[in-house]
């Protein structure tokens, strides 16, 4: 990625992107395309127009440049209408930038350079196009053989703009897209190649090069630390669990943020066995985990001002002689009981385990991130991730940095009726509810009795966000997605503040 002032017209790149906005007779060149529209004379609306453009957000149409521009190809990308005043909203600029780095890069030579002339007239529009290009130029090919692999040459994005703090807007943008990609990586990776103890050595490998601290618990340190969550999820797999510690500090830091993620690195059921067609894509079960390791790399890469603790609870549920049965009960760390009447509903489980030890580091705020509940699908869908927590401005302030840092999410109640039907005959607590309705929320209500009183705490179930089952878009690949990684990474930027 760099940062160049002069005409996008005379840039030696192999593509050029530019903006149209939906108009009346023909689409509007956008901020940036009226240098590339001016060396075809005018006509670049009037040549998208007889391409069928229409201007509609993410419409992206590519032609040769005939010498007109320096590049041989322009990829236009149409940004819906044109605000009435202000800047194009960033989570449109973002996806159209990804929509059109997602079409050159599936080209078998790869996207090669591309200059980038979307609208960057501030800090934040260049911020945006940048982010959304490197996102979208996204490929996990890592399995990939022969003529289905794309080419090994990295796009290389020359972003024009003349924005005071562009480049550093553009720095930015690397760090979070480096983050997310990272989450996508780990999430689309085969649970054979990414059992407990792998995640906890790619987490090993990552926190020495940022210069994170690190502390890993393995099976036996879990079981003499009374890690009943942890131990009971993963006792059913050849492959035991783990529980990482990672620690951002800052020598001028005042206050402290405690994020957890759910890593369950395969989850067929255990002996509450899922459905074939419900078992696929649960290699994505670990999502939680993997954002709040890259976004620890990505606070580290950023140096924040603010003290940070990421845990990783990791565990692989699995099927066999040795799993834990429905109606074992298992004592969480710190001492409370759980009732175990569903195996498949083990994340709250390992979660309980880290989000007490979590404590110990005296947080202003604890947040956890986790691939909770089908429930979460059902109630919100697959793009939006929701959002509870054990007071209200927390939940809003969570809602808006999520809103900022360009993710989707939902703010969702802890109806306190909720937890009666938690309630168990033989221990402190029951891990599922005797009815159906309301899953996520009352998957959140069994999170929150592990979170003391006066402890400030957000719970977010991304399900559904976290793995694209369906058609790219924007800048969203199918598979991992690395939802609620930016969230993490701006709500660390909003206590450094």
């Amino acid at each position: 990625m760099s940062v160049h002032t002069e005409s996008p017209s005379s840039l030696d790149a192999d593509a050029v992107v530019v903006g149209y906005h939906s108009g009346g007779d023909a689409p509007e060149p956008a901020s940036g395309a009226h240098d590339v529209d001016a060396a075809f004379s005018g006509g670049l609306a009037q040549t998208l127009s007889l391409l069928g453009a229409s201007g509609a957000p993410e419409e992206v149409h590519t032609l040769a440049s005939l010498g007109a521009v320096k590049a041989p190809v322009v990829v236009a990308v149409g940004l819906g209408p044109a605000p009435a005043e202000g800047p194009v909203d960033s989570e449109t600029l973002s996806r159209a930038a990804g929509a059109a780095l997602r079409s050159l890069s599936a080209r078998p030579e790869g996207a090669g350079r591309v200059a980038l002339a979307l609208p960057a007239q501030s800090a934040a529009e260049a911020e945006a196009v940048a982010l959304g290009a490197r996102l979208g130029a996204y490929s996990f090919d890592r399995y990939r053989t022969g003529d289905g692999k794309r080419s090994e040459t990295t796009a290389e994005l020359l972003l024009v703009s003349g924005a005071p703090g562009a480049a550093e807007a553009a720095g930015r943008a690397e760090v979070l897209a480096e983050a997310v990609n990272l989450t996508r990586d780990l999430v689309n990776t085969p649970p054979a190649d990414l059992v407990p103890e792998d995640l906890a050595s790619a987490a090993q490998e990552i926190a020495q090069r940022a210069g994170l601290e690190i502390e890993v618990l393995d099976e036996r340190a879990l079981s003499e630390g009374g890690y009943g969550g942890l131990t009971g999820v993963g006792q059913g797999s050849a492959n035991p669990p783990r529980l990482v510690r990672l620690a951002h500090t800052h020598p001028e830091a005042t206050r402290t943020v405690a994020f957890v993620g759910k890593g369950i690195t395969f989850d067929s059921g255990g002996l509450s066995l899922k459905p074939a067609g419900s078992m696929d894509w649960m290699k994505s079960d670990m999502a939680g985990a993997a954002s709040v390791l890259a976004a620890m790399r990505a606070i580290a890469a950023l140096n924040l001002r603010v003290n940070v603790v990421g845990y990783l609870a990791v565990a692989e549920n699995m099927p066999s002689g040795t799993a834990q049965r429905p109606s074992d009960v298992l004592t969480i760390y710190g001492g409370k009981t759980v009732e175990v009447l569903n195996t498949d509903a083990e994340g709250r489980l390992v979660m309980a385990d880290a989000l007490v030890r979590a404590h110990e580091d005296q947080p202003d705020l604890v947040v956890d991130i986790a691939t909770l509940t089908g429930a979460q699908l059902v109630a919100l869908g697959t793009r939006v991730f929701a959002v509870m927590s054990n007071d209200d401005d927390v939940r809003d302030e969570v809602v808006s940095a999520a809103g900022a840092a360009g993710e989707a999410s939902w703010p969702m109640p802890l109806p306190a009726e909720l937890r009666s039907g938690l309630d168990s005959s033989v221990a402190d607590i029951a891990n599922v509810a005797g009815e159906r309705w309301g899953g996520m929320l009352s998957a959140g209500v069994f999170l929150k009795e592990f979170i003391e009183e006066g402890v400030k705490w957000a719970h977010l179930d991304v399900a559904g966000p976290s793995f694209n089952q369906g058609g790219p878009y924007g800048y969203t690949p199918k598979g991992g997605t690395g939802a609620g990684t930016r969230t993490l990474v701006r709500i660390a930027e909003e206590y450094a503040r």
